[in-house]
């Protein structure tokens, strides 16, 4: 009898005590940290029934489930957890402007934790939907999104988050200033990130063009911080038979009215931030017959208002929201344009060449979101592993998941290195400070960045989960989103294989400049990282690599452009890892670095640095071996016995 008593009172101070407290504990959190996905204050207890103490004895009597509940992971101050960051500010930021950006960067990292984060979760919850029509049958073609969403464009106002770019406040050094506080808002965004990116590379265009006439307005509201005035851009290239292939797959057609301005008649395949208030788009100028120019060269860029001072649609029809894996929380649509209002922007038959600008800043937006969501399952990770009880210890005491993780961290501070190399070359480009090797060096990383990261981001981010076990396949844990979006950034602003043809491209065109400047950009580092003798194996590996690219860049010369196109991949690949290595190499040569700086930059070059020549030395790349691909790839397809 007294024992049977015992029970129930310990029975009845575990089902309530542990389980309250642990919420309350969530409900109480300071503005240091928030809880991944529910918004606080949330989520409420129910009480267990009188049935559920008929038994005990029994630990899952009715509506009693049992004593323990795992604590989720929760999100604290993403400045102050990553280490590398504040180093690499400390390191590269003068004194006077260290301070304010990083009390800056602090008070936004707390906002992350207070605001952002449970916005950013109502914006994958609650994805935009088309409304058609309206109650008494007219055509409206509304994209309604979240009130989160709406939101997430005023805080970007009034952070700043494009503006900071533009306003040039740090001189060279504010770029690297915007890059950091998107690097840190990006897995909180809510996707909003996207809008950012097409946003910033529209006020890069107009800012390169001219920020005068028509393009005053546009360029003032893009870059605006007051949120009543700020606007968001689109970006509207991609039709059916194109994707990447604009030059062949734009038919969309343009044309001329008496007073100067164009009207648009064309469809509109994939469409980004379609919700946005302006957009830029491709079009053919059609002359007096109503013929047009194919190629590149009958391309001409032109600045579209979406609505008009009324807000109805300017001549656009919404034929579809697209169904996507990940990114549901963007509006992405296909539209028709019916005699949509434009205003050509570039000379014509550039446009092409026009939009160059825009996607460098929009593929490092594509490098930040992988860089950032990479951060942010390793930081989630590592708190999880101090309160996840398995096997008689914490998970962070098995050294295998230590292991595993230590090479997640390797791998995301080495594309962090690079991501802040880029900003920091953008930064001297537009302030006018870039030396010409510094010209061709952002040539150069832009394409092998966003190919090289956005495959990082998704093996990352993919292994991320699996540190939660099953939670991290659980949806309303909102791990699982990481995922389904980073897929998008492998495909978004070219695939890897098209990047990796760029990346032909930039040397091609530059006649090999391209490539002597990265050779000695990197053989600079190396000299300058040689006073510390723990980093001489790290070097070497570099060293050794880069010679290895260098004979193979001489042979591949002479074997003319099949055999370029076949490796250009590896080739890509090859120059991330090798200056990736250099940037490692080079920041744990600095004084101010720290054991795990030096431990990152071995463990990076104890890989395979230079895979072109590994796999060129199997006879990969020749045309046998190209010929013996397609013939795996086809073997028993209906293709190959004429019945396709």
């Amino acid at each position: 009898m007294v024992q049977s008593l015992l029970i129930a009172v310990r029975m009845a101070k575990l089902s309530r005590g542990p389980c309250v407290g642990g919420w309350e504990r969530v409900r109480g959190l300071s503005s240091r940290h928030s809880a991944l996905c529910a918004p606080q204050g949330t989520v409420e207890m129910r009480e267990t029934g009188a049935a559920g103490a008929e038994d005990p004895s029994s630990p899952f009597s009715r509506s009693l489930i049992g004593t323990f509940f795992q604590d989720q992971p929760l999100l604290g101050n993403q400045l102050l957890e990553d280490a590398l960051l504040q180093g690499y500010l400390r390191r590269h930021l003068p004194p006077e402007v260290l301070g304010e950006v990083c009390s800056d960067l602090e008070r936004f990292s707390e906002r992350l934790c207070s605001e952002i984060q449970a916005l950013g979760r109502q914006c994958e919850e609650t994805p935009p939907r088309l409304q058609h029509y309206d109650p008494w049958g007219r055509r409206v073609d509304r994209i309604i999104t979240c009130p989160a969403w709406g939101r997430m464009k005023e805080i970007s106002a009034e952070e700043g988050l494009v503006a900071a770019g533009y306003e040039r406040t740090y001189g060279q050094w504010s770029r690297v200033y915007q890059v950091s506080k998107l690097y840190l808002y990006c897995p909180s965004a809510g996707l909003f990130s996207c809008p950012l990116a097409m946003t910033d590379g529209a006020a890069k265009i107009i800012e390169s063009i001219g920020v005068s006439g028509l393009l005053e307005k546009p360029f003032r509201q893009l870059t605006s911080r007051d949120p009543k005035r700020f606007w968001t851009s689109g970006q509207w290239m991609t039709e059916r038979k194109g994707g990447s292939d604009v030059a062949s797959g734009t038919e969309t057609v343009a044309k001329p009215q008496p007073d100067g301005t164009y009207r648009l008649y064309g469809f509109k395949w994939f469409t980004s931030a379609t919700d946005s208030d302006m957009t830029l788009t491709l079009a053919r100028v059609a002359d007096k017959h109503g013929q047009t120019l194919q190629g590149s060269k009958g391309l001409s860029l032109f600045y579209v208002e979406v609505r008009d001072e009324q807000g109805n649609l300017n001549n656009i029809e919404v034929q579809r929201l697209k169904d996507k894996l990940g990114t549901r929380q963007v509006p992405t649509a296909e539209l028709l344009l019916d005699g949509v209002r434009a205003q050509r922007i570039s000379e014509e038959g550039r446009g092409v060449a026009s939009i160059a600008n825009m996607l460098t800043i929009t593929r490092i937006h594509n490098v930040i979101s992988a860089v950032g969501c990479m951060r942010r399952i390793i930081n989630l990770g590592r708190e999880y592993a101090t309160k996840r009880f398995v096997f008689g210890k914490f998970l962070k005491e098995h050294p295998l998941h230590m292991q595993t993780m230590a090479r997640m961290e390797v791998e995301t501070r080495a594309a962090f290195l690079l991501l802040m190399e880029l900003s920091r070359l953008l930064g001297r480009e537009e302030t006018g400070c870039a030396s010409e090797l510094e010209l061709h060096m952002l040539r150069l990383l832009t394409p092998v960045a966003k190919l090289y990261t956005g495959k990082q981001a998704v093996a990352v981010i993919s292994e991320g989960l699996e540190c939660f076990g099953g939670q991290g396949y659980m949806e309303d844990t909102g791990l699982p989103v990481l995922l389904r979006d980073a897929q998008v950034l492998s495909i978004w602003e070219g695939t890897t294989n098209i990047l990796s043809l760029d990346v032909l491209r930039s040397l091609a065109k530059s006649r090999g400049r391209v490539l002597e400047a990265f050779f000695t950009d990197i053989k600079r580092k190396l000299e300058a990282a040689s006073v510390r003798p723990a980093l001489t194996p790290a070097m070497k590996a570099v060293e050794s690599s880069l010679h290895s690219l260098g004979q193979f860049a001489q042979v591949s010369s002479e074997r003319g452009p099949d055999f370029m196109q076949l490796s250009a991949r590896d080739f890509a690949y090859s120059l991330a890892r090798i200056y990736m290595g250099t940037l490692l190499v080079d920041h744990a040569a600095w004084e101010g670095a720290s054991q795990s700086d030096l431990c990152a930059a071995l463990r990076w070059c104890e890989q395979d640095l230079c895979p072109v020549v590994t796999k060129e030395k199997t006879g990969c790349y020749s045309r046998d071996s190209s010929a013996m691909d397609t013939a795996l790839v086809y073997e028993g397809s209906p293709a190959v016995r004429g019945r396709l």
